[in-house]
């Protein structure tokens, strides 16, 4: 039997990894032409490779320079030391590439879901929200994911909170309708939203526990002219396994 050959190294890969063990061998910095003459690549074409090195913090402009940047780190240590927000960015970006809409990740702040990740979709229309953005919890499918989740003592603490806010025509603000919105999400382990908290967008979201305590909830926002059962089925099957991924790791 012949033995198959070894697969072919992807150059853009390659290049990736040049570029880092470089800059990392000389940890006082070098200018871009250095990196170009050394390695054997284009300026131009090395120039979109540093700035996304640069975007992910693997690598830091400091002047001219290209340092080592604090991504390297992120790589080496224990995943129980990163912040959440370490923790949780890959997972969002991986929703986000698979299915080119927004995808988030949120915690609870009091009465509020706070995004701490948020990856927007490249279509030309989407929903966009800012990492520290605030909305409601009742009006939010990550809110009413991590609402589910609440023991009863602390749920009925929170619905003690007084009047909540309508934030369109189709929130659902009384006590008796979060309770059954809230009851269907345990029921199914994730929840949809449909113009509750913007009109025009569909959100899904499921919660996410890290050693079994829940730490946020992972969520997808979609136009309501592209949402359907299909996408939703889609959408609800790569939030868990991110959920599932954060509680194993």
């Amino acid at each position: 039997m012949v033995a198959s050959a070894p697969p072919a190294p992807v150059k853009s890969a390659m290049r990736t990894l040049d570029v880092i063990e470089f800059v990392v061998a000389h940890p006082r910095g070098v200018i871009a032409q250095e990196i170009s003459a050394a390695l054997q690549i284009p300026v131009s074409s090395l120039s979109y490779l540093l700035a996304t090195l640069a975007e992910r913090g693997y690598l830091v402009r400091d002047g001219r320079n290209y340092v080592p940047g604090p991504g390297l780190e992120r790589l080496r240590a224990a995943k129980e030391d990163l912040p959440l927000a370490d923790r949780v960015a890959p997972l969002v970006r991986a929703l986000r590439s698979e299915l080119n809409e927004t995808a988030s990740f949120f915690v609870r702040i009091d009465d509020d879901a706070e995004a701490i990740v948020t990856e927007a979709s490249a279509q030309a229309l989407r929903y966009a929200i800012d990492p520290g953005a605030r909305r409601p919890l009742h009006a939010l499918a990550a809110g009413k994911a991590m609402l589910s989740r609440l023991c009863e003592a602390e749920l009925a603490e929170y619905l003690s909170h007084g009047a909540r806010a309508r934030m369109t025509a189709h929130t659902r603000t009384g006590e008796e309708d979060l309770r059954e919105d809230l009851a269907k999400v345990r029921a199914e382990g994730f929840c949809t939203v449909c113009e509750e908290a913007t009109a025009g967008i569909c959100g899904v979201a499921v919660p996410a526990q890290i050693g079994g305590e829940m730490v946020g909830a992972f969520s997808v926002a979609v136009p309501a002219v592209r949402f359907d059962a299909v996408l939703e089925a889609r959408i609800k099957a790569l939030l868990l396994r991110a959920a599932a991924a954060l509680a194993e790791g």
